[in-house]
């Protein structure tokens, strides 16, 4: 019994210390990954924005007027647009009207918001499902992706260092 409990122990903290690795090589040793050049349009009624342009980091945020975990995870935006962050916006697959009036409903944390009503930039992305948030280095890499809303977890173990790492990069 006891020989079993010392192989589950041995277990446990091999598998804890792969995790713990990958979470190391995702955080710090990734390769950076450069933002494809993408050919937008501004969303109607709103202003658009040349990521060439953008000074410092940032969030890209891919949503959809049509999307329920955008819905959720648009107060955190709406936070983050308040501490300072800069978050950039694609509307992606949706109608303009439909994506003016949930901005309208619910506030806009964008700096700037472009349309991608046919899914090319998505795409050129890999993008895979609304929303998906990227922070992006000041050079225009991709440090980190999240599938997903942004949780205040995601944005304490995710988004925030990578903001920090960048930050210091200074």
């Amino acid at each position: 019994m006891m020989r079993v409990l010392r192989i589950l122990a041995i277990l446990a903290i091999a598998g804890l210390s792969g995790v713990l690795a990958w979470n190391w090589y995702q955080t710090y040793q990734a390769p950076r990954e450069p933002l494809p050049e993408l050919v937008l349009e501004p969303l109607e009624g709103q202003a658009g924005f040349d990521l060439a342009e953008v000074e410092g980091a940032y969030l890209l945020n891919v949503w959809g007027s049509w999307c329920a975990p955008c819905r959720i995870e648009h107060p955190v935006l709406l936070a983050l647009r308040a501490e300072g962050i800069p978050v950039y916006g694609i509307n992606w697959r949706d109608e303009p009207e439909a994506a003016n009036a949930f901005l309208a409903e619910l506030g806009n944390p964008y700096a700037g918001i472009m349309q991608d009503p046919d899914g090319h930039a998505a795409l050129a992305l890999q993008i895979s499902g609304a929303p998906e948030t990227l922070v992006i280095s000041r050079d225009g890499d991709i440090l980190v992706r999240w599938p997903g809303p942004i949780t205040a977890d995601v944005l304490r173990n995710r988004i925030y260092p990578a903001l920090e790492r960048e930050a210091r990069r200074g």
